[in-house]
């Protein structure tokens, strides 16, 4: 969610809107995160940031994060935030900064929160080869349809020869499933692993320093570059 600067008529159409969402998601029973770019500075003092608390407190809804999420040239802000309900929830946050982008990334950690186990990505595919297709078309053929001839009823019918066309499909196209491995890319070498924990180093010092723009933009230029062709030069050498 993003909140662009706009006049105050956007900014009302925007809380409006928001209440909307949140009296159809918020539930006395329901866990409620909303987080985002509101471009709205946490740190300053105004009427908007006024505004959109007293919205989100109707539902429950507090403020997590207390320290600036972007710094540049020593101008900082506080415009992405986390809104939780507080009285149901220990928690700690804190950022993250990786020189992706200007806008630091943060992190909420909820106590007491069962983790999410993720599953193993896998893909279905079934066996489909030129003696299987020989074979459906057989089995198909020597089918006597008793089941489905001799029934007068439309859905009947229907569901009997559904049934049986299913039972052949599945025996002759079975599906096979298969894990997709997880293994690293043989292209991501140590040296661009270190180079790529140096540009985030150097970020912290540019983001402080205008000085060190065009060395900075140099430096990711190249990495980039580097990170592009690492792939290609690896499958030529395989």
């Amino acid at each position: 969610m993003c909140l662009y600067r706009s006049p105050t008529v956007n900014f009302n159409y925007f809380l409006k809107q928001l209440e909307l969402v949140l009296n159809q998601l918020h539930k006395a029973s329901s866990e409620l995160i909303l987080c985002g770019d509101f471009n709205i500075s946490h740190l300053d003092n105004n009427a908007r940031n006024h505004h959109l608390e007293s919205l989100l407190a109707a539902f429950n809804l507090s403020s997590i994060v207390r320290f600036p999420t972007r710094i540049f040239n020593k101008f900082s802000t506080l415009i992405d935030n986390f809104y939780i309900n507080t009285s149901r929830h220990k928690f700690s946050a804190y950022p993250i900064i990786k020189g992706f982008s200007d806008h630091d990334a943060q992190i909420v950690d909820l106590a007491h929160t069962p983790s999410v186990i993720p599953s193993l990505s896998y893909s279905v595919f079934r066996n489909t080869n030129r003696n299987s297709i020989c074979a459906f078309k057989d089995l198909l053929n020597y089918e006597n349809w008793e089941d489905v001839f001799l029934e007068e009823n439309v859905n009947i019918i229907f569901n009997n020869f559904l049934k049986t066309y299913l039972r052949i499909f599945d025996t002759c196209f079975p599906t096979i499933i298969t894990h997709a491995s997880q293994k690293l890319k043989p292209w991501l070498k140590t040296g661009i692993r270190t180079s790529c924990e140096n540009k985030c180093k150097l970020y912290e010092s540019y983001r402080n320093n205008k000085d060190l723009n065009e060395y900075y933009k140099k430096y990711c230029k190249i990495l980039s570059a580097v990170i592009i062709a690492a792939p290609k030069k690896s499958t030529l050498i395989e």
